[in-house]
């Protein structure tokens, strides 16, 4: 019945093989149904008309009605453009355009009344209309069904073969008589009613052909539920379906590890949120089902001491664990911690990155085959085929949202039944986020700080106030603290990257280090540094000599952003604060307040700032909180800038926005939930058109998969 949808683009109607090869290539408009999901972006009133001679400077669109003058040339070269004249009753006005001049010559007809729209401007003291959209008065006058006009994106160089958003919208409505009867309901009657009662049919002819802006209102939100409501089924579906029909290794034993490393190497008492969550792992992976867990926290919450309770539950039962985390620095971190933390129990930690070398390497992945390892700590290189377990039973993965969806699959495919997952984020992610990421998840967030911990203080400072801040920092060092200075340097780790931008940042940092190198000279100070084109083994030599003490000031690049633990470091200066995204600056911030003191964190700008800028510092001055952080990187970045659209593993939304639909989603979500509580199988009659479409979607319904 849809099969129309199918069709290739190019036997639309005004189309052709030219054009549909630049609107594939362009828009990925490929077919019928494609055009039909290229929404529009915004709606212009175009029921007015302007005379000439009422244009100013202030206007921001007009529309006026006239006759077109001869068109001619002038300029050369780069400075080549096409101007005619439009005239009406009031007076006269010049368009002027300067590409697809082409194509506008063969088919504009001098003397001819046409309908112009355009935003004026100004030269030569005069107004004119660059690029104005213009049409045939009397294809105008035939044609025009609605006041609201569509808006569509478009590109240069589709405007230059005329397929303008005007003529974008003429396609559409060339379409949208061959498809209306060919498109079936996708809810059922419950959801239907719930939005107005506007059929599906109804809601693309309205939103693509509106008649007024209050049934405008009702078709878009019509569409946008539609797009959010079957990605929340899909994803509470498929999370029903696990819980069905996926079983797990049953951890229902707790020994000797737990037991040991509880009463005898605990480093300090677990908060209650900690002991919370371990208490619903535990439960997890006791229920004879895989357990599937997103654990969010802050950094320096606690999260890896949770990861290893849970990982000592699957040794007392038998099982071995391991630890993925995206980079080798912050791997070595989990190793070394993990192994500081297990010092005298009978638990073999090891350790595989990219790094590690090929007799070392043949050495330990027989001992994790023979199940001589009991916990392996690794990067990517865990996902090689030639590593084998002998019994997985728990895979805990960190700052998840670093690999995509296809990676972590490879991970737990390396057991029969599939081990038990616990990823977990110091990346705060926002609710809407989280609902469409992980809707098939269950959540824990762990939302204390370790007991003794103080809050971060953080101030901003202008490069004004330089003096200020070192007689701050004199005063902490004095006090037996240290101090990370960090600069922003793009591309760090290619270290062969020549680029005007790199070679700067890296100027900025080295002469950052010699002006605190002058400023806290030896003998009284010492002041390190350390960055991503350094060797590793002068690097581990900075890191070292900072850890134990013998540095007070680390001036460094984002290397340090992750993997670094050092209680005594007290403050953090981040200079060019304005460069640093709010995630970035929450992470970098993280690497203080590690031990009882209080810490802080200060944020060096230039005195210029963009809006952008602006809203960052003053948002990490005003709070700590991750999620609040989340919400406002989410405002200014975008769902896909924020995660990484490589790997976010998002959906590609075609009318609804997860920022401006946040409380649609929701509502999505509870339907949905409401939905499959009562109709687990979709077999009830009213929710036919639901099992159809979800069938009808199954491989575009997979993106939120973990396991």
């Amino acid at each position: 019945m849809q099969q129309v949808l199918e069709d290739p683009i190019e036997f639309l109607k005004g189309v052709g093989p030219q054009r549909g090869e630049l609107l594939r290539a362009e828009l990925g408009l490929a077919t019928f149904g494609d055009l039909l999901h290229h929404f529009p972006f915004r709606y212009i009133d175009r029921s007015r008309f302007h005379r000439i001679r009422e244009i100013t400077d202030d206007l921001q669109q007009v529309q006026l009605r006239g006759v077109l003058g001869p068109p001619r040339l002038v300029g050369e070269k780069q400075g080549r453009r096409m101007v005619a004249t439009l005239t009406d009753a009031t007076g006269s006005i010049e368009m002027v355009w300067f590409k697809g001049i082409r194509w506008l010559q063969g088919s504009l007809k001098p003397g001819s009344e046409y309908i112009v729209f355009g935003k004026p401007a100004t030269f030569k003291g005069k107004p004119n209309l660059p690029h104005p959209e213009l049409e045939l008065a009397a294809t105008w006058d035939q044609g025009i069904d609605a006041a609201l006009q569509p808006v569509y994106n478009t590109t240069e160089k589709l405007s230059a073969k005329g397929l303008t958003s005007r003529a974008i919208w003429k396609l559409q409505k060339s379409l949208l008589p061959q498809v209306i009867g060919q498109l079936p309901e996708t809810l059922g009657p419950d959801q239907v009613a719930l939005l107005g009662g506007i059929s599906r049919e109804e809601a693309f002819r309205q939103v693509h052909a509106p008649q007024d802006p209050a049934l405008l209102e009702i078709a878009r939100r019509r569409l946008k539920f539609e797009e959010l409501f079957f990605i929340q089924l899909g994803l509470l579906r498929q999370k029903q379906l696990a819980q069905r029909n996926v079983r797990g290794h049953v951890f229902d034993h707790v020994g000797d590890h737990l037991n040991t490393f509880y009463t005898k190497h605990l480093p300090f008492e677990l908060t209650g949120a900690q002991k919370r969550v371990v208490k619903e792992i535990r439960k997890d992976m006791g229920s004879g089902h895989q357990m599937n867990r997103l654990l969010q926290g802050d950094v320096g919450s606690g999260k890896t001491l949770v990861g290893l309770l849970s990982m000592l539950i699957a040794l007392d039962n038998g099982f071995q664990g391991a630890l993925m985390a995206p980079t080798e620095i912050l791997a070595q971190q989990h190793f070394a911690t993990l192994t500081r933390m297990l010092e005298g129990m009978p638990v073999v930690v090891r350790l595989l990155t990219g790094s590690t070398k090929t007799a070392a390497r043949k050495s330990l992945l027989a001992a994790l085959r023979m199940g001589e390892v009991h916990i392996i700590v690794g990067t990517h290189a865990l996902l090689e085929d030639r590593v084998v377990f002998q019994r997985l039973g728990l895979v805990v993965i960190d700052e998840q949202h670093r690999f995509g969806v296809a990676q972590r699959a490879r991970l737990w495919a390396k057991s029969e039944v599939p081990p038990h997952v616990l990823v977990m984020t110091a990346t705060p992610i926002p609710r809407t986020l989280a609902m469409t990421l992980y809707g098939d998840l269950d959540t824990s967030v762990i939302d204390e700080l370790p007991p003794g911990r103080k809050p971060i203080r953080t101030v901003h400072r202008y490069d004004a106030s330089r003096n200020a801040v070192f007689g701050f920092l004199e005063q902490e060092i004095a006090l037996g603290r240290q101090i990370y200075v960090v600069y922003p340097l793009i591309e760090e780790m290619e270290k062969k990257d020549n680029s005007p931008r790199a070679m700067q940042d890296l100027k900025d940092l080295t002469d950052g280090f010699e002006s605190m190198s002058r400023r806290f000279p030896l003998p009284k100070y010492a002041v390190g540094i350390v960055h991503g084109r350094m060797d590793q083994a002068t690097k581990d030599y900075e890191m070292a000599r900072f850890k134990r003490g013998e540095t007070n000031i680390l001036v460094a690049t984002t290397v340090i952003e992750v993997g670094v633990d050092v209680p005594n470091a007290s403050v953090m200066v981040i200079e060019n604060a304005e460069r640093f995204g709010l995630s970035q600056l929450h992470q970098l911030r993280g690497r203080v307040g590690r031990g009882a003191d209080q810490s802080y964190c200060i944020l060096m700008t230039g005195d210029m700032l963009g809006n952008d800028a602006r809203t960052r510092i003053s948002t990490m001055v005003a709070t700590n909180d991750g999620f609040a952080i989340a919400e406002t990187d989410l405002k200014l970045r975008g769902p896909g800038d924020l995660l990484g659209t490589q790997q976010s593993g998002l959906p590609q939304l075609r009318i609804a926005d997860l920022i401006e639909d946040s409380a649609l989603l929701q509502q999505a979500r509870q339907v949905a939930m409401r939905v499959l509580d009562e109709d687990p199988d979709l077999s009830d009659a009213r929710h036919a058109p639901l099992a159809a479409t979800m069938r009808a979607r199954k491989d575009q319904l997979a993106w939120g998969r973990i396991s």
